[in-house]
Parts: C-alpha cells; sequence; structure tokens
C-alpha cells in the first residue's frame, strides 16, 4: 500500500491509498472553495449521562445529486469533485460537513472505489484488503490526536438507512469520549470479570455463539453469527478467533482472510430478499477499544475488549422495514419482528455457489 497525504482547496486533509507503489498523486484541487466553517458543539445529557453533538452546518450538507455531479466521483476535466485526481484505488478525506470537528473531534469520508456504480461488495479482495489497511491506518492516525478517546469506522449503504451519497463510501467518526454503547459493553466486561474471578465476557460470548447454532460462516480465523439477542431483523456479528482490542492489533492471516468472509457476508446480505429485490439496505459498524482511559470501568483494560464488525439490515422482509417506533426509541427496548435462529439460517441458504 501507498500512502499520499494532499490538501484540498479549503485546507481539509485528503489521503490517496494505492495498491501500486509507483502511483503518484499530485493533482491540485482547482476549485475556489472558502475555508470551512463548522459549528459542532458535544452537549452532555446530565439525565442518561451520555452525549450529543449539535452541528447546525450539516442543514446545507449535499442532498442526493445526480450521478454526474457526485462529489465522491474522480475530477474529469471541468467537472471538479472532493477527489481532484482522474481516477483512485481508495481515498480517505476530511468531511466538508462534519458531525465533530476541532475539539469535538473529527469526521472524514472513505471512498471504497472510484466506480459510482459499484457497492463493497463488488470489490475484489485486493481493494477490499486495501480498505481494511486504510481503515487500520486512519484508526492509527487519528487515535494520537489529543481530542480523540474513540475511532469508529463505518459503513451506512441505501436510502432507507439515510445516505444521502450513492457513491460507494463509509465514513469514520473519531469521538473525544468514549461512546454509550461502548461504555455499556466495557461496564458488562466489568461485572462478569468480577463475577466470574476473571473470565472476560467477549470469549465466553464467543464460544457459545459457536455452540448454539446461529453461526453464519466460519473461517481459520474470523467467525460470523447472529447473535442470541439480535436486535434487527438479520444483524451478523463478525469477530476474529483471536481477541485484539482494534484493528492495529490484528495479524497478517487475519487480515488476509478478512476480505474472503466480509465479502461474502455482504453478498449474501443482497441475496436475502430473493432475486428481483432492490440492494439490501445496512449499517456497517467496527468496534474498537477507546483509546482513552478506562477507569471508570474498574478492573478492565484494553485488551479485555474484542474487536468486532456488526452488520445489520433494517429492512424485515420483503418491501417492509423495520421502523425505531415506541419501545424502541422511547425507552431503547428492541422488538426484534425475526428470531435469530430463523435469520441465521437463511443466511446459511443463501451461500454462493
Amino acid at each position: 500500500m501507498k500512502k499520499t497525504s494532499t490538501r484540498l482547496a479549503d485546507g481539509r486533509e485528503l489521503i490517496y491509498y494505492d495498491q501500486r507503489d509507483d502511483s503518484v498523486r499530485d493533482a491540485v484541487d482547482r476549485r475556489p472553495l472558502d475555508p470551512t466553517v463548522t459549528t459542532s458543539e458535544v452537549r452532555r445529557d446530565p439525565l442518561l449521562g451520555d452525549s450529543i453533538a449539535v452541528a447546525s452546518h450539516r442543514q446545507g450538507r449535499i442532498y442526493h445529486p445526480p450521478a454526474d455531479e457526485c462529489p465522491l466521483c474522480p475530477s474529469q476535466g471541468d467537472r471538479l469533485s472532493e477527489i481532484p485526481d482522474s481516477s483512485y484505488d481508495a481515498v480517505v478525506f476530511e468531511n466538508r460537513f462534519p458531525s465533530l470537528a476541532g475539539d469535538s473531534g473529527r469526521c472524514e469520508v472513505v471512498c471504497f472505489t472510484s466506480d459510482h456504480n459499484a457497492s463493497f461488495a463488488d470489490l475484489t479482495e485486493e481493494q477490499t484488503r486495501l480498505v481494511l489497511d486504510a481503515w487500520t491506518d486512519r484508526t492509527s492516525e487519528l487515535s494520537h490526536l489529543p481530542s480523540v478517546e474513540q475511532v469508529f469506522c463505518f459503513e451506512n449503504r441505501g436510502a432507507e438507512i439515510g445516505v444521502t451519497l450513492g457513491h460507494p463510501h463509509g465514513q469514520i467518526y473519531a469521538y473525544p469520549f468514549t461512546t454509550p454503547r461502548t461504555a455499556l459493553m466495557l461496564r458488562s466486561v466489568a461485572a462478569h470479570k468480577e463475577a466470574t474471578g476473571g473470565e472476560n465476557l467477549f470469549d465466553a460470548v464467543l464460544e457459545r455463539e459457536l455452540a448454539d447454532g446461529r453461526v453464519v460462516l466460519e473461517g481459520h480465523h474470523w467467525v460470523a453469527f447472529v447473535p442470541y439477542a439480535a436486535h434487527w431483523p438479520y444483524e451478523v456479528h463478525l469477530y476474529p478467533k483471536r481477541r485484539v482490542p482494534d484493528l492495529l492489533a490484528l495479524d497478517e492471516e487475519a487480515r488476509t482472510e478478512f476480505p474472503q468472509v466480509y465479502l461474502e457476508l455482504l453478498r449474501r446480505f443482497d441475496r436475502i430478499f430473493g432475486e428481483g429485490e432492490p440492494p439490501t439496505p445496512y449499517i456497517s459498524a467496527w468496534h474498537q477499544a477507546p483509546f482513552g482511559a478506562l477507569e471508570e470501568f474498574e478492573g478492565v483494560n484494553r485488551d479485555d475488549f474484542a474487536l468486532h464488525l456488526e452488520l445489520f439490515t433494517i429492512r424485515r422482509t420483503s418491501g417492509k422495514l423495520k421502523f425505531l417506533a415506541g419501545s424502541e426509541s422511547g425507552m431503547n427496548v428492541f422488538i426484534n419482528d425475526v428470531p435469530p435462529e430463523f435469520a441465521a439460517q437463511r443466511l446459511r441458504e443463501v451461500a454462493s455457489s
């Protein structure tokens, strides 16, 4: 992998990740852009103890542009985009309309491919490995920023999820705090460790899932399963078999196998609802250990956390979506219409030939 860092016309950082070491990236952003102005502010809810980002400047972000005006495609002639070069393998750049900025963290966009009409599932194993390396590199770089405590790499796919740009891309949020979902996991890990005299909860969960029959697919270094208490209609958790706290700690064997397993998962998601259905909307989310202090989680350190990816869709059946209504939105109590055992069986049935 070759990494080339440059700057856009308004000062934001842009980074090319290339498969070839001889790639030259010297194109200049020719757009007349004013410096980016953000209004991001993090406020803490005193009752729930969580944090909310207020970012009013995002109201003006680009919304469903036509394909020939896509800001994530390479620049061509007089059609200038966020990527100055006329081609690229993978690109990461600072979001022009970030939810988090400055002392409140940082937001980046990850373009998986220059092909506007592709999806992540269309990538080759080599392209997928390049994206994995980019996620890893950005996790490392962002973790060293003084305001950052946790790095979150994710992909939203589909208009049903709220995606406003059709080009295959994901995002990276660098939070100035430990996110509520991660904090809940760490509290559970701490309680389990104390109750069992030192057993790791993630290890126990993985052992249970391997025994209970909800495994979707398994490689030498990764295993994917539908969790016992899945929140979403079709939800798969992908774990490396060797527990590591973050992407940085994956060994070469796990990195090599990841593209095979992940691409197969994504392709199965597109086959869940049968032929003729539109692409399955999904969220794909990496969970990594925070880089900040963990004193509030007594007895727990970073190595107790298990890196894993959670992949889920809000589509519950053909033509119908799972909405977060009263119980979910009002009380955070999920009601799942699809039994996890059925979801696992269905995902095994649609395995590619």
